[in-house]
């Protein structure tokens, strides 16, 4: 009797502490809301913020907004007695001749700025001039040694100037063995473009744009590119980079080939091939561009809850606050609201922290609300966190991101961008069923969204970064709808005066069920000792594995 009464008290001593644990969550989970939601993004994207862009007064009200939204919720200041990490950047504005000049042995053009070109410049110097500068066609300009592909391979482009194809090679391909298919890599990034042509000495490089392949329209380059440019401090003041960066539009790059005696999608049909040879286009670009430029220091906003028994190891969520500011105006209206790029999720993770510090019982490590600045300049609030953190990489658990979420109610599916990295996907996997929920791989992968949010500056030095949501199938409406209303937001809102929040038609139900399955994974992952890895074939394994001690 004894040994059998010892086993009863034993399992309801179980049953109570199982009961309560679920009790806890249910009670911190049920504080995740429509309203809360509703309220953040009515104010975060107002048009008192004037767009959110750093260095403006919608910086100062952003980050005083979510100063206040930390102490209210209930978290501690992460850095030291602040909330504020200072983040040292560079302001550049870059003001290039309206015409690019280029000369063939038997015909010369001049492209037309903003309509066939961009031009820009990190060098920190008051005029960049090129004159009569070689051009060098070099397919993707891509060198990748773990898939046999050298775009540089037997030319000398140093001094010269670079015209390379969007994206990478496995574009428009099945073939996951061709680079990953479809599926973009970092070698199609424009960023890691331009830090190739770089190493390979290139006086100048030039992407040809194109809407499918670089997952936006001509519109989305030409916003980016006229704005003053923002980048983190660097020692050299960039000079080891290229002196002009820029993009070419489809028409200006295909008439430009023409004229020199080429044709341009037969040279994209070759420029796949293992065999292709950069070669010298018999063209010379000539092109002013006047810069100034000032040094500033942005703010990166971040509050934690600390851990009870594992303070020392941090999970993050995170969500950018930093938007376009005020530009050119679109029917009267001049200011960057960034309702949904990024104020729907700025609520989301509010929402989430919310849940945490409704806890009857501290998570047993610490878990951290990152507010990044200047996502929109290149992750730049977030890759300095990363290169700078408050808490060890080697003890930061996870990366939790969110970015773009679309408030058109519920979704059945949890779509995953970058599927197959990381074992942070196998907890979604895990909870997506109790919510009735099914877990898809991103349908676009070609878009390359992987390496264009915050969590990428966590991948980039080993820490598993999920970016996760609700996308593809409308609980009410179905997926073609879905997809519909998608692509009606990139093309007629994103990074436009028009991304503002629209209470006619929104509705932050999906929101709200994202919120919910997030802080469900994080929760389980403060629960536990173990760190989640990075899954086979990833390129960011083995940086991972090199911090050692999780």
């Amino acid at each position: 009797m004894k040994i059998k009464k010892s086993v009863f008290v034993y399992l309801i001593a179980c049953w109570t502490i199982l009961f309560s644990s679920c009790s806890d969550f249910n009670h911190a989970e049920s504080t995740i809301n429509e309203a809360d939601m509703t309220r953040i993004v009515k104010e975060f994207s107002s048009d008192e913020f004037q767009g959110r862009k750093p260095f403006t007064i919608g910086e100062e009200k952003a980050v005083d907004f979510l100063v206040k939204e930390y102490k209210r919720i209930g978290l501690e200041p992460a850095n030291n007695s602040s909330y504020i990490q200072e983040v040292p950047v560079v302001e550049v504005t870059d003001i290039p001749d309206k015409r690019m000049k280029i000369n063939m042995w038997n015909a010369s053009i001049e492209l037309n700025y903003k309509d066939d070109f961009v031009a820009f410049s990190k060098h920190l110097v008051d005029e960049i001039s090129v004159r009569n500068s070689d051009m060098i066609f070099a397919g993707y300009g891509i060198v990748a040694p773990e898939y046999n592909w050298n775009d540089y391979a037997g030319i000398d482009v140093k001094g010269k100037i670079v015209i390379v194809l969007v994206n990478d090679p496995g574009f428009a391909t099945d073939n996951k063995d061709f680079f990953k298919g479809n599926e973009m890599t970092y070698y199609g990034r424009w960023t890691y473009k331009y830090e190739e042509a770089a190493r390979q000495g290139a006086k100048g490089i030039l992407i040809i744009h194109e809407t499918e392949p670089a997952g936006y329209p001509w519109s989305v380059v030409l916003n980016g590119a006229v704005i003053p440019k923002l980048y983190l401090q660097a020692d050299d003041n960039y000079l080891s980079m290229c002196a002009i960066e820029g993009w070419l539009s489809y028409n200006a790059a295909n008439e430009l080939f023409s004229l020199a005696g080429f044709d341009l999608s037969d040279l994209k049909e070759k420029a796949k091939s293992k065999d292709f040879k950069a070669f010298r286009i018999k063209s010379r670009l000539s092109l002013n561009i006047k810069s100034s430029h000032k040094l500033a220091t942005s703010k990166n906003v971040i509050g934690i809850i600390p851990g009870k028994e594992r303070k020392d190891e941090v999970i993050i969520y995170s969500s950018h606050w930093d938007h376009l500011g005020i530009g050119a105006p679109l029917n009267g209206d001049s200011i960057y609201n960034g309702a949904v790029d990024n104020g729907t999720t700025t609520a989301w993770m509010l929402e989430i922290a919310e849940a945490f510090a409704n806890l009857r019982k501290q998570p047993a490590r610490t878990i951290m609300f990152l507010s990044p600045t200047a996502e929109e300049q290149g992750l730049i609030g977030s890759e300095y966190y990363a290169t700078h953190p408050i808490f060890p990489l080697n003890k930061t658990v996870a990366n939790i991101n969110n970015d773009l979420m679309l408030p058109y109610g519920p979704y059945k599916d949890i779509m995953i961008t970058g599927y197959g990295q990381s074992e942070l996907e196998d907890y979604v996997e895990r909870f997506a069923k109790k919510y009735d929920r099914y877990v898809i791989p991103d349908p676009n992968p070609h878009t390359g969204m992987y390496y264009r949010a915050d969590h990428f500056s966590f991948a980039k030095v080993g820490v598993p970064a999920l970016f996760a949501r609700g996308n593809c199938d409308n609980r009410e409406f179905g997926k073609e709808w879905a997809l519909k209303k998608e692509k009606d937001w990139i093309n007629n809102n994103y990074h436009k005066p028009t991304d503002q929040y629209d209470s006619a038609s929104w509705n932050f139900g999906g929101i709200v069920d994202d919120a919910k399955i997030m802080f469900r994974i994080g929760y389980e992952l403060s629960k536990e000792s173990t760190f989640p890895k990075w899954k086979e074939g990833s390129e960011f394994k083995e940086i991972r594995n090199k911090q050692g001690d999780n």
